[in-house]
């Protein structure tokens, strides 16, 4: 087919209004058009930004009346209309794709797009969404990972191994049945468990490491680039494509995407395929997350604060542990937690605490420490809520239980297993269990797939098997 291999951006959309205007948005961004051919000039611009990519792009022609259909449009100006499956035989008005040969322009030789639409010709609109392009898959077999020691419970023997950028990371989605990467050619590549490719896409050239995400409250995989974030809903639809702000930069630390512009231009979320803008953050505040189409921030020394685009801001005071007096400041946050450190009658003394982003409740409590103490702690949660490491405090929010483990920095959660330095030694366990010293350079799992773990050396993903 002749969509094969064309990457799914830019997102192209050309909607035609009437005789004389237009609009065309390429990854976004919207090109109103007033011309005596709309058409034509639409497909000037789309086949301008198709010469710049060096390479077709993939557009959707929508008529003043609904009526749409998918196109190639290539440099060169040539324009393909792209077959599809129809599932109603509701006669609409038609759409004929034709080419109009223009001449020799300063930048290029353009041919334009002609849409006609005569009246009496009954023909059926197309119903399917496009889909990804067939891309040849990645070489995926089986190996032994003997470049390090492997972590607990795990074998030297992997399943299955693929190449990926070695600027990336995989992302395990947090049911464990996917594994997404950036491949070495500039795809985003996902697998399940077992080593078979589900879906590819292409994408530009400095992709960052894939997120598994949330959207409009359904799970995707998302990543950045240079100028625009991606996300993949699966099951082979095509990526939705937001372009960035120049400057703004895309975290993750909450369920779903938080878009920061530089220098306290505010910030957004994403929502119903768009970026909707935050309403003006309260003074003295930092943003700390998103989850769905809300925002968390907080003062230093609280409260935290909910803002969503084109509501209210809605204010809330975490609640106090037994033997706190007043907040010293909150920390930081992940999804459904705040991380809180409260003042104590005692000097120097302080309760750290983990609280419920939404009704402020405790979720656990610390044991008191100094101040200088605590300050140093990274906070480090699991994706499933069970347990979390704060520093030295390690948390099982199942039992509702804390231990205090002196001299642990932790580096990461597989399941609930916790890694970490203990002293000078890399060390793992669980919260309230015993903590094994691991041989050094010990390979940190990314995640769990299936009954495999997720480990990397030297640009190389390993899907280790589990041992017996």
């Amino acid at each position: 087919m002749a969509e094969k291999g064309i990457p799914s951006w830019p997102k192209v959309t050309i909607r035609l209004y009437d005789d004389h205007n237009a609009e065309v948005k390429i990854a976004g961004r919207s090109h109103p058009v007033n011309h005596h051919d709309p058409r034509q000039a639409a497909i000037q611009l789309v086949s301008e930004r198709a010469a710049q990519l060096g390479r077709p792009v993939k557009a959707t022609a929508i008529e003043s009346d609904g009526a749409s259909w998918p196109l190639i449009i290539h440099p060169d100006g040539q324009v393909e209309s792209v077959d599809v499956d129809v599932k109603s035989s509701k006669p609409i008005w038609p759409i004929i794709v034709a080419t109009i040969v223009a001449g020799v322009l300063i930048a290029a030789t353009v041919v334009y797009l002609v849409v006609l639409r005569p009246s009496g010709d009954d023909v059926t609109e197309p119903t399917v969404s496009p889909k990804l392009p067939e891309l040849p898959a990645p070489s995926v077999g089986p190996d032994q990972f003997a470049a390090r020691p492997v972590p607990m419970g795990w074998t030297a023997s992997a399943s299955w191994t693929v190449d990926l950028d070695p600027d990336t990371a995989p992302a395990v989605s947090p049911d464990g049945k996917e594994v997404a990467i950036i491949t070495p050619d500039e795809k985003i590549a996902v697998f399940d468990s077992n080593g078979k490719v589900l879906w590819q896409d292409k994408v530009p050239r400095g992709a960052e490491t894939p997120v598994y995400t949330t959207v409009d409250g359904k799970p995707v995989v998302a990543v950045v680039a240079p100028e625009s974030l991606y996300y993949w809903a699966g099951d082979g639809a095509e990526a939705i494509e937001l372009e960035l702000p120049n400057t703004a930069t895309v975290e993750f630390f909450g369920t779903s995407p938080l878009v920061v512009l530089s220098s306290d231009a505010g910030a957004s979320v994403v929502s119903g395929g768009e970026l909707k803008p935050l309403p003006t953050a309260q003074r003295l505040t930092t943003l700390l997350l998103a989850e769905g189409d809300k925002a968390l921030s907080a003062r230093y020394a609280g409260p935290l604060y909910w803002d969503q685009p084109d509501k209210e801001v809605v204010a809330l005071m975490p609640k106090a542990p037994k033997g706190a007096t007043t907040i010293d400041h909150i920390v930081a946050a992940s999804p459904g937690r705040a991380l809180v450190v409260w003042k104590t009658p005692v000097a120097d003394r302080v309760i750290p605490t983990v609280n419920d982003s939404t009704s402020g409740a405790v979720l656990a409590i610390c044991p008191t420490v100094a101040a200088n103490e605590a300050a140093g702690w990274q906070w480090v949660p699991d994706e499933a809520h069970k347990v979390a490491a704060w520093g030295e405090c390690l948390i099982n929010f199942s039992s509702k239980k804390t231990v205090f483990t002196k001299d642990f920095e932790p580096l990461s959660i597989t399941g609930v297993t916790v890694y970490g330095q203990l002293g000078s030694n890399l060390s793992a366990g669980t919260p309230g269990g015993k903590f094994r010293t691991l041989a050094p350079d010990t390979a940190r799992p990314w995640g769990v797939a299936g009954t495999h773990a997720i480990v990397v050396h030297d640009g190389v993903l390993y899907a280790l098997d589990k041992a017996k």
